[in-house]
């Protein structure tokens, strides 16, 4: 099978999978159901996917795929945000831009734990891309400490966005604001804090933090 036919059926799964995690549910659905639907045998899913939940890597990893190239192309005179508006890349709204069943998939990752862990999975991986497109920018070496940094700060303020969005579509800002919200407040975040801000009072340490037992 050539890669572009490979890349569509994959494609293929995901669509397939994310329509009965929505109708049905995760736990319901399986790895037989997903192959039903595709008219494909499970034992030809489990060549392309290890898991159910795996099934839905590519609608997660298309938007990544298209922001690096954002980056490859992100001029050193620019910020990253107005880079991203002069090219377009903010004009469509989130539904449009992620595409629907992406928004739906990232919204059941909030109580879906084998959901969240592909989600986070992809995005450990975009960080490494992210961070080898920065460093040519910037002419330094990926494993950079202030590239890994840059890179990990887009990769977050992204991730973050989305999940917003999807939580509140509908109800919320647009996927456009939340993303350059995002953006910005990494560009802006770790200046000084206006007058008034914080409370003067130590917040709380990890050390501090109570421990958690199962049962």
């Amino acid at each position: 099978m050539s890669r572009r036919r490979r890349e569509i059926m994959r494609m293929q799964i995901a669509r397939a999978a994310v329509e009965l995690f929505t109708a049905k549910g995760v736990t319901a659905t399986t790895g037989d159901d997903i192959a039903r639907e595709l008219g494909i045998s499970t034992r030809t899913l489990w060549r392309y996917f290890p898991s159910k939940e795996s099934c839905v890597r590519p609608l997660l990893t298309s938007g990544l795929d298209l922001m690096a190239d954002r980056l490859r192309s992100w001029p050193a005179d620019l910020s990253l945000a107005e880079h991203l508006e002069r090219s377009g890349a903010l004009d469509e709204d989130g539904r449009t831009a992620l595409g629907a069943p992406t928004v739906d998939l990232i919204r059941m990752t909030r109580t879906e734990p084998g959901l969240m862990a592909v989600w986070l999975t992809v995005h450990q991986t975009a960080e490494g891309v992210f961070a080898e497109a920065v460093a040519e920018r910037a002419g330094a070496a990926p494993d950079t400490l202030s590239v890994r940094v840059q890179a990990a700060a887009i990769n977050v303020a992204l991730r973050v966005a989305a999940e917003r969005f999807a939580a509140e579509e509908g109800h919320g800002a647009s996927m456009t604001a939340l993303v350059r919200e995002a953006l910005t407040t990494v560009g802006d975040g770790l200046g000084p804090l206006p007058r008034g801000t914080g409370t003067g009072e130590p917040g709380p340490r990890l050390r501090d933090a109570p421990d958690h037992h199962p049962g």
